[in-house]
């Protein structure tokens, strides 16, 4: 196997970061420069001053994203802080220019403070076309996210909670024909933060009613009295059948699994516990729930995870580029659940016969994002 730690830091020293800015015009000789620069270029800021509906189309703003973070949710690594959070937010930056022709720029924001993040994202706001949030520690990201779609007149998205929930939601959709259900299914959440919640919202609109929530500390009922808001709101729509305990307890008889916890809270006992052909999605990283021959030796009938490694990857860059390639398109100003439905539906559609091994995308396959792109836009 090899060693991607030490590939990836050599890969960083030899080009310094992921990304370069270069224009699209070379400024050759005078006539050029007086275009580009003074006095031409006095004629479009006047032509925006009168009417900034043509910011979007006399600059980059109409094609390009802020990749957004604090630096306090950061992969599987946690509160790295923004210095260190630059490698992934670069990385999110290249896969929106690779895979939907967007021009992203990382912004690192060194503040916790849930007031200070959303009044300088809004003031570096005017040159972004959409703002995708990213890597923000639950519950601020919640509020943050909020905030700034109801303050903004740009696209804004938190890529940990929507662009994951699409992505599941697709490969459901998928998991279901292969196993032969429909959406009538018990799933289980081990995890209720920010990416759980997003999940677990989206499933609930597309049509799956019966949805348990488990946290660190056992199922989220009406018997906890140490719920934070975003959890007690779980109250009005999960957990119908009113089930109390611990995951052992709450997973026995429920056809679905998904996780986005830690390593190893799902054991073969508990999958065995579930209805024959359970649908396990095992997406904490790097290390999943559970391992996929662990849980396929256990009589699971679709296993995916976050892994690369892995068949079935639950990968947001199977949404993002797409999603923010149709909003862009469409000229829209909020990111909709219909278009996070449209989007999800156009994943599934993607795979043409769907298999155990093979329930979602390649997350390589550049088609994957026009399609997505062209149902958001649709659906816009």
């Amino acid at each position: 196997m090899k060693d991607y730690d030490k590939l990836s830091i050599e890969f960083h020293r030899k080009y310094k970061g992921k990304l370069n800015v270069e224009p699209v015009i070379e400024v050759t000789d005078r006539e050029m420069l007086s275009t580009v620069y003074t006095p031409g270029v006095a004629a479009p800021c006047l032509e925006i001053a009168k009417n900034p509906a043509l910011a979007r189309v006399l600059t980059i703003k109409g094609r390009t994203v802020g990749v957004i973070t604090d630096g306090t949710a950061v992969l599987g690594l946690g509160d790295i802080g923004p210095l260190a959070s630059i490698p992934v937010m670069e990385g999110k930056a290249l896969l929106f220019k690779t895979f939907a022709g967007l021009d992203a720029f990382p912004i690192a924001i060194d503040t916790k403070d849930t007031e200070e993040f959303i009044a300088t994202v809004k003031r570096i706001a005017p040159i972004f076309g959409g703002i995708n949030l990213e890597d923000i520690a639950a519950p601020r990201c919640f509020e943050i996210e909020r905030r700034l779609i109801e303050e903004l007149d740009i696209p804004v998205m938190h890529d940990d909670q929507h662009g994951t929930a699409i992505v599941v939601l697709a490969a459901l959709i998928n998991a279901c024909k292969v196993t032969e259900r429909t959406l009538d299914v018990r799933v289980v959440f081990s995890g209720a933060g920010a990416a759980g919640t997003a999940i677990a919202k989206l499933l609930h609109t597309y049509g799956v009613k019966d949805i348990v929530m488990v946290d660190s500390k056992g199922v989220i009922n009406t018997m906890r009295t140490d719920l934070d808001a975003t959890k007690k709101e779980f109250l009005s729509w999960t957990n119908p059948r009113g089930v109390n305990g611990s995951l052992a307890e709450a997973i026995k008889g429920a056809d679905v699994f998904v996780g986005v916890s830690k390593a190893g809270v799902l054991t073969s006992e508990m999958v065995r516990s579930m209805h024959k052909d359970a649908i396990i999605f095992a997406m904490a990283n790097p290390v999943p729930e559970i391992m996929p021959d662990e849980a396929a030796a256990a009589g699971a009938g679709v296993v995916a995870t976050g892994r690369s490694d892995f068949p079935n990857q639950i990968n947001n860059l199977l949404a993002f580029p797409g999603v923010f390639r149709g909003v862009f398109d469409a000229g829209a100003r909020r990111i909709t659940e219909t278009m996070k439905i449209a989007a999800a539906e156009a994943l599934a559609k993607h795979v043409k016969k769907p298999t155990r091994a093979c329930i979602i995308p390649d997350p390589l396959d550049k088609s994957v994002a026009l399609a997505v792109a062209a149902a958001v836009k649709k659906a816009a």
